[in-house]
């Protein structure tokens, strides 16, 4: 077991800086804001192949069957999947998995690594990973820094030892952190040669991990200990115990340990990297063209430069005219304008929705559930019209509505209905009525997405209005 490399794969972020896109119900790490896959698939594929275990996940309860079937989508699943009961930070995240992966080997070797970057050639990485593995397995802490190409301001940065020469994967003691610097200091450090970005990305063995908690931050490992020996198995995932989790501190790995620790040491890595903190970095990632202009779904753009034009659905159409240096994104239920220097304060455009109480802050009109997912298309008084899409072989939970009656019309595929004592199949182009209180529940019994449209009907229609009495998914 020892040779192998654990990848632990973060996965719990919120991503606010890239709304409306990224949003708290669906954040950017299960987006595809980049490619054909998801950030979250690709890095669980760029830390795969020979030498590589396969992953532990952390993550929130509300992302662990999104988890489960992006995981899926790329034919590979999680060696176990750890669920916070909240975010606290980066520090006990990655502890609660050190101390899984030492109570099977203590000498485990584990990369950890955010689910959110974009690392374009895999197979460099990796080699970068191979290359710091010796070091690892001496029980020193390797970090990866990022061979920068620009004063970046919104990244922490790191001082080597010595000159990095031609950046090759070569390890070296780390001299310090340095937190994010003004623009004169990042210039300085740019211009000096013996700094790199802090990319959050570490390889380390278990035991020498638990080691410097035990040294720099006791409290906390006690905690998470504690978390973890009371964690409780639900399907295929363990919860940590929420008592014990609620008690810790909420800090990073770099300020709880990493900064305090004296064996540790940065590996270089001179390839292209991202972590797509804005959607200044999306702008930058995805190629701008002569005029510096990036378009993506059904954008035009007409005389602009510098500009990022983005369509998030078919049936629009987002046109630009004479922009420059400006972000648009356009969703079905809201629509960012912003001066791509201003992409950073994307947040506070979030706080603002939030203080409204507007739904758009922090979900998104799609509504990903275990079994697939829903939209509203039309909402009116005592009346909505939603799109339901179920995954082959999934099911809803049998369940009942104080409020509301329901008509389901099946538009794709089969679904198997049951109401009541009744149970029926019920085909494309036909119809079934559930009458107010009955119980009742959908399944897609056959080997493709079965897709209906629901007209709820009622004196209130809230997502809360469930009493269920059976779900495959364990919700309560």
């Amino acid at each position: 077991m020892t040779d192998l490399i654990h990848p632990l794969l973060l996965c719990g972020g919120s991503g606010t800086r890239l709304w409306p896109l990224s949003r708290k119900s669906f954040p950017k790490q299960f987006t595809q804001l980049i490619g054909d896959e998801s950030l979250f698939q690709a890095s669980a594929r760029r830390l795969s192949g020979p030498g590589f275990a396969p992953p532990l996940v952390v993550t929130a309860s509300d992302f662990r069957f999104i988890v489960t079937e992006q995981l899926a989508g790329i034919e590979t699943a999680a060696a176990a999947t750890l669920i916070e009961p909240e975010g606290r930070n980066t520090a006990p995240a990655i502890l609660a998995g050190a101390l899984v992966l030492a109570a099977e080997d203590p000498a485990a070797l584990m990369l950890v690594a955010p689910s959110d970057h974009v690392i374009p050639d895999a197979a460099r990485f990796r080699e970068a990973v191979q290359a710091a593995a010796p070091e690892a397995r001496s029980g020193r802490l390797v970090t990866f820094g990022i061979r920068p190409d620009r004063a970046e301001t919104g990244y922490g940065w790191l001082e080597l030892s010595r000159d990095p020469g031609d950046f090759a994967p070569e390890a070296q003691p780390l001299q310090a952190f340095v937190e994010k610097p003004d623009a004169a200091t990042a210039q300085a450090m740019l211009d000096g040669g013996r700094h790199l970005w802090n990319a959050g990305i570490f390889l380390l063995r278990a035991d020498a991990l638990i080691a410097a908690f035990e040294t720099h931050a006791p409290a906390m490992l006690a905690g998470v200990r504690d978390a973890v020996a009371r964690a409780t198995r639900d399907l295929g995932f363990t919860r940590l115990a929420p008592d014990a989790w609620a008690g810790l501190d909420d800090i990073s790995i770099d300020y709880a340990v990493m900064e305090k620790a004296d064996s540790l040491s940065v590996v270089p890595y001179a390839g292209a990297w991202s972590d797509l903190g804005g959607w200044d970095a999306v702008w930058r990632e995805q190629g701008p063209d002569d005029h510096g202009v990036v378009t993506t779904g059904p954008a035009t753009a007409i005389d602009c430069e510098g500009t990022l034009l983005r369509a998030e659905h078919e049936g629009q159409a987002l046109v630009g005219i004479g922009l420059r240096d400006m972000i648009a994104v356009a969703m079905p239920d809201a629509v960012l304008v912003a001066p791509r220097d201003r992409a950073q304060d994307v947040k506070k455009a979030v706080a603002a929705l939030k203080a409204k109480g507007l739904p758009q802050a922090e979900a998104l009109p799609r509504d990903f559930r275990p079994w697939g997912w829903f939209e509203s298309l039309v909402v009116g008084p005592r009346f909505q019209v939603k799109r339901i899409h179920v995954h082959p072989g999934a099911a809803l939970s049998l369940q009942s509505h104080h409020h509301r009656a329901e008509h389901w019309i099946v538009v794709q595929g089969t679904a198997k209905v049951t109401i009541d004592d009744e149970v029926r199949l019920v085909t494309e182009n036909q119809s079934v009525y559930i009458p107010l209180g009955a119980v009742h529940r959908m399944e897609n019994p056959g080997k493709v997405n079965m897709v209906l449209i629901e007209v709820q009907t009622g004196s209130y229609l809230g997502e809360d209005d469930i009493l269920r009495f059976e779900d495959v998914y364990a919700r309560t």
